[in-house]
């Protein structure tokens, strides 16, 4: 039988503890932990997080993997819990204004907005302003609306696309507004109007994508800060998903009719990746791109989990099973 050394050409160093930087293929023996392990490249899996304080649905989401934020939702009831996510765990912070779900956000931790959706009254068009520290009523929306997507870089700048109002006609809309850290202006219209999409990007380069019209589509459309175009659809058409990641490089996740799905878009095209560990709909996303992101909350029927999304080099721990 060949021994390690034989096959890889060098010895499994024994170390007291992991090497800072490992190299793919290396192997070693940590003599604090008793393990073996070794480096891989992870090609995109899905990992357990910190669980939600409050399980929700039809939650907002912003901000990145290892720096989120989550407001609004059902749990049942509408709440305006606001909690925030340091890559380990969520921290309740200050609450919204206004109880709301079906709403959507935009920018990172410290800095976001809270868009749209559904108080207890009516289809909102209500928007807040988060300052890392508390929650400020601003203008409002030109239009109100419900399950709608939104992108941006923080809470100066960002878009709203989208969503559903049965005051209107059609009801699933295909507007788009425009914010500047003041006011919303109306801009370009999607070409497919729908609710229930799911969102990518920021203010001048955007990606919407899935979604209800009805029926439930696939349909991309990217946004170069002036207009829409029609790009490649999701491979799997669905709703009530969530998104993260950027105009050419976002992971779509989870939704209806298949809740655990995930995509990967590479600016052209999307491809099947790995899916959620647990399958949900109506579910908030976070990340930078389409190797780092976050999924948390969710309906199935109401969910608190979170699972980290990575892609990269990992470090592996052997076991005899």
């Amino acid at each position: 039988m060949s021994t390690y050394k034989q096959i890889a050409g060098t010895d499994i160093e024994v170390l007291s503890s992991d090497p800072a930087n490992p190299v793919e293929g290396q192997v070693w023996y940590n003599s604090t932990s008793n393990t073996v392990k070794g480096q891989s490249f992870n090609s995109g899996s899905w990992s357990t997080g910190g669980d939600l304080n409050t399980a929700r649905r039809t939650l907002g989401g912003a901000g990145i993997q290892t720096a989120a934020l989550a407001f609004g939702g059902s749990i049942p009831p509408r709440t305006a819990v606001t909690e925030s996510y340091d890559g380990t765990s969520w921290t309740e912070v200050n609450d919204l204004n206004a109880a709301r779900d079906t709403l959507i956000g935009a920018g990172t931790q410290t800095s976001a907005l809270a868009i749209g959706g559904e108080n207890a009254t009516a289809i909102s068009a209500e928007t807040e302003s988060w300052n890392g520290t508390s929650w400020t009523e601003v203008n409002d929306l030109n239009t109100a609306r419900t399950y709608l997507a939104g992108a941006g870089a923080d809470n100066t700048s960002a878009l709203a696309f989208g969503g559903l109002n049965p005051g209107l006609s059609p009801a699933r809309t295909a507007v788009t507004e425009s914010w500047n850290g003041t006011s919303w202006t109306e801009v370009n219209d999607l070409n497919t109007g729908r609710e229930n999409l799911a969102p990518a990007g920021t203010q001048t380069a955007a990606l919407g994508f899935g979604g209800g019209v009805p029926p439930t589509t696939g349909a991309t459309e990217s946004w170069n800060g002036t207009s829409w175009t029609e790009v490649n659809d999701l491979n799997t058409a669905r709703e009530y998903l969530a998104g993260a990641g950027t105009q050419t490089s976002a992971l779509a996740f989870g939704g209806l009719p298949d809740s655990a799905f995930t995509e990967s878009w590479n600016g052209t095209s999307w491809t099947e990746v790995n899916d959620l560990n647990s399958g949900r709909y109506q579910l908030a996303g976070a990340g930078t791109d389409n190797t780092s992101a976050l999924a948390f909350g969710g309906a199935s029927p109401s969910f608190a989990a979170t699972e980290e999304w990575n892609v990269g080099p990992q470090t592996i721990t052997f076991t005899d099973s």
